[in-house]
């Protein structure tokens, strides 16, 4: 008798039905391996191995019926509770992709995605190209440094100009608030935002909130502290727009000129004693100084920094003992924490970076359904 065939989640799917493996889906051309026979024992019936699930069908947990209709992703905060979970459900069918022997699914394959990196980028940027490179799409990449808009282009008739070679998708990273948003209006492709300015940055959210409900279960009910500098971070106002969404309570901490008040109406506590909020919470994610943008100006020294907000062992004891320690990359080693707190068991930094490619897979699949 045959066993019921499972989604990728691991449920039996209703009425013990094949999972779809129609054209629509992103697991299209890939059919489920052909059942197995076991010889037979006299008279017993032949017992059959169950049929491979189809492996990209959506894991559907709170988003089952939904139809995605966005062409772009553009920020978080345009999104519904139910889209962002249609988002970490689809991220958690394409994540079997990985453990596989060949890892490849032809999910886009005939389509073409520009990723346009207006400012430097190391994991954000091969995390997409290897995400549209799993889903058989042709990439092309485009750096500022060395391209036309040295020469006086605009941005617009940067991409206009990629766009004219037949490109589908555009990821974009730019260092004005809102050129992901201008660019939507104006070019008939979809647009991910890989991070604007100090507005947005979606899908590093996405991929934090993956690997929290990953973790622990759930994202309804926790408490997430955002520690650092959060008035110029963009990670900090897409975690702040995605978990409030989901139920999650946040609390963002740092030194007052790092902190603005008008930040409270996003709907986040704040504090400025880190130690006063760490017994408190499930999750702890240290945001990055940026150096590069502001130096240390916006606090007496790096050492006073670390004193006060700097994760290290001591301050980690304070700490729940199943607490999440996470980052979005790259660490500033004894700033923002210590080596033995960033490579110790609590931290899930390198989970986030595994975890980012299913997400970025799932985003470029779903805009690229897409009508809206």
């Amino acid at each position: 008798m045959a066993k019921k065939a499972s989604t990728s989640s691991g449920r039996a799917t209703e009425g013990g039905r094949k999972p779809d493996t129609s054209s629509s889906g992103p697991s299209a051309g890939l059919p489920p391996k052909p059942a197995s026979r076991r010889p037979s024992a006299k008279s017993v019936e032949p017992v059959r191995q169950a049929a491979e699930p189809a492996p990209l069908r959506p894991a559907g947990r709170a988003s089952e019926g939904f139809v995605w209709r966005r062409k772009d992703l553009l920020g978080l905060d345009e999104l519904s509770a139910e889209e962002i979970l249609h988002i970490l459900d689809t991220a958690e069918s394409f994540r079997e992709v990985s453990t596989r022997s060949i890892k490849k699914v032809p999910a886009l394959r005939g389509k073409v995605v520009a990723l346009l990196f207006f400012e430097d980028s190391t994991r954000t940027r091969m995390s997409f190209e290897l995400a549209a490179s799993r889903m058989s799409a042709d990439t092309i990449l485009f750096t500022a440094k060395g391209s036309s808009v040295v020469k006086g282009e605009t941005t617009l008739d940067t991409v206009r100009n990629i766009e004219a070679m037949g490109v589908d998708i555009f990821v974009v990273r730019h260092s004005e608030p809102g050129a992901p948003h201008m660019l939507a209006r104006k070019v008939r492709g979809s647009i991910v935002n890989a991070g604007d300015g100090s507005h947005e940055h979606p899908t590093q959210a996405l991929l934090d909130m993956f690997t929290m409900r990953q973790r622990l279960g759930r994202i309804k009910g926790l408490k997430v502290a955002v520690v650092g500098d959060i008035a110029h971070s963009r990670v900090a106002r897409s975690n702040i727009l995605g978990l409030t969404k989901l139920g999650a309570e946040v609390i963002v901490v740092g030194p007052p000129t790092m902190v603005p008040s008008a930040i409270r109406p996003m709907g986040c506590q704040i504090s400025h004693d880190l130690d006063e909020v760490l017994p408190q919470v499930d999750v702890v994610n240290m945001l990055r100084i940026q150096f590069e943008r502001f130096g240390s100006n916006l606090f007496p020294s790096v050492r006073e920094y670390h004193r006060l907000y700097g994760m290290d062992a001591e301050r980690l004891k304070r700490c729940r003992k199943d607490v999440l320690i996470m980052h979005p990359g790259p660490i500033n080693r004894g700033v923002e924490l210590t080596s033995e707190v960033a490579d110790g068991p609590s931290s899930c930094i390198l989970q986030q970076v595994a975890n980012g490619l299913a997400v970025r897979m799932a985003v470029l699949y779903l805009v690229s359904q897409g009508t809206e």
